[in-house]
């Protein structure tokens, strides 16, 4: 007899954290084997942000907050809006969460109706449609190929709208492929959604400080002022501050904002009030260390762009932001390995480069868009030259 809901029958494990944990059980096996799978910073947290840590649970700081964060983090998200994004919220306007996952999937839960569907330009982050259908919605998938740079455009998207369609995902810097929205390329987005008054627009704006080659970030709330009743920007300091185990994510504006904080109060309560003190730090404090990774981001994005490029049988157009490189394997597709098995899919491919050429990384048909698959680069140059060796010797080899 099975204890568990049928609606996990549905769902499918993180495959990004899959990739890692395949990786980790060769480890253990003492192969030597190098994780690309999961995006995560491998700098420290800047020192000013633990001791602010530190500081708070010496001072006592150790108790619970308000289901929606302390009045200083909310201040502090507000005033981060306003100066680096031009977006006028109050912290009224405001609710942290633990990571931007669980301020997605807190929005989903205080909307979604059964069949309701969200429209999700491919390639996605892969926990998107994971969550649509955990409660009760339909992923809607639009592909968005390599040919509009991964990006949605105004004719896809018009022809995605549905009666039943409650919310629109733009990941921007996206998460495989890097791409990034101009803002006339979101005002025309707007321009269609203004038409369809029924539909909610979830921006993903976690890369925002991640661009390259000067771009600057724009933010759908700018761009698209006049939808701010129903945009919800979902931040957070993991990726910009190497806070990923801190778990602080945070949304606003939307008049949803107290449902989700109602869904929050009877799941976890609130976030980590240490976590909520080091992000007040991360936010009004130094950003000195932010400009730093991004340097060494790009850099690594330069030096993975030069090496893919010179393996025969992969593509990879150069990513605009975030810690990612979406490489193009169609040519590899129907091709035999050296023991003679065919590579039906991207995520034979993502297999073979795992057991023979000792990468973790994560396979297309996990985003939506194949035949590709992903590494992060966030990890040292020196790393990342040994992985493209390895990846170039693999793919050298098949028939």
């Amino acid at each position: 007899m099975s204890y568990v809901a049928s609606r996990l029958s549905v769902v499918k494990p993180s495959a990004s954290m899959a990739a890692s944990q395949a990786a980790k059980a060769l480890r253990a096996k003492g192969v030597d084997v190098i994780d690309l799978g999961l995006g995560e910073p491998d700098f420290p947290t800047p020192l000013h942000i633990i001791d602010a840590a530190h500081f708070a649970a010496k001072a006592g700081q150790t108790l619970y907050t308000a289901a929606a964060g302390t009045a200083e983090v909310r201040e502090a998200i507000a005033g981060k809006f306003r100066r680096e994004n031009g977006l006028d919220y109050k912290a009224d306007d405001i609710v942290v969460a633990n990571g931007a996952k669980q301020i997605i999937f807190n929005a989903l839960m205080a909307t979604l109706e059964t069949g309701d569907e969200a429209i999700l330009p491919a390639p996605y982050f892969v926990s998107y449609p994971e969550m649509v259908k955990l409660l009760g919605g339909r992923p809607a998938v639009v592909e968005c190929p390599e040919t509009t740079g991964f990006r949605l455009t105004p004719a896809l998207l018009e022809q995605a709208i549905t009666p039943r369609t409650k919310w629109l995902f733009l990941n921007m810097p996206g998460n495989p492929s890097g791409a990034v929205y101009s803002q006339p390329e979101l005002e025309a987005l707007g321009t269609v959604l203004a038409k369809h008054p029924h539909v909610l627009v979830l921006a993903d704006e976690i890369y925002e400080h991640i661009l390259f080659d000067g771009r600057e970030f724009v933010s759908f709330g700018k761009a698209c002022p006049e939808l701010k009743e129903r945009t919800l920007i979902v931040n957070g300091v993991s990726k910009s501050y190497a806070m990923t185990g801190w778990r602080v994510g945070y949304a606003g504006p939307a008049p949803l904002v107290k449902a989700m904080s109602t869904v929050q109060s009877q799941s976890c309560t609130s976030v980590c009030s240490i976590a909520q003190a080091a992000t007040v730090a991360a936010l009004d404090g130094p950003q000195d260390e932010v400009a730093r990774f991004r340097q060494a981001f790009e850099a690594r994005r330069d030096l993975v762009v030069d090496g893919i490029r010179k393996i025969n049988g992969l593509t990879l157009s150069p990513p605009e932001g975030a810690f990612y490189a979406y490489i193009g394997c169609a040519s590899l597709i129907g091709r035999k390995t050296p023991k003679g098995a065919v590579l039906e899919d991207d995520a034979a491919v993502a297999n073979y480069l795992l057991n023979e050429g000792r990468v973790a990384s994560v396979p297309g048909v996990a985003y939506g868009l194949s035949p590709y698959f992903r590494i992060s680069t966030a990890t040292s140059e020196e790393v990342l030259t040994e992985a493209i060796s390895r990846i170039k010797a693999a793919v050298a080899l098949v028939e």
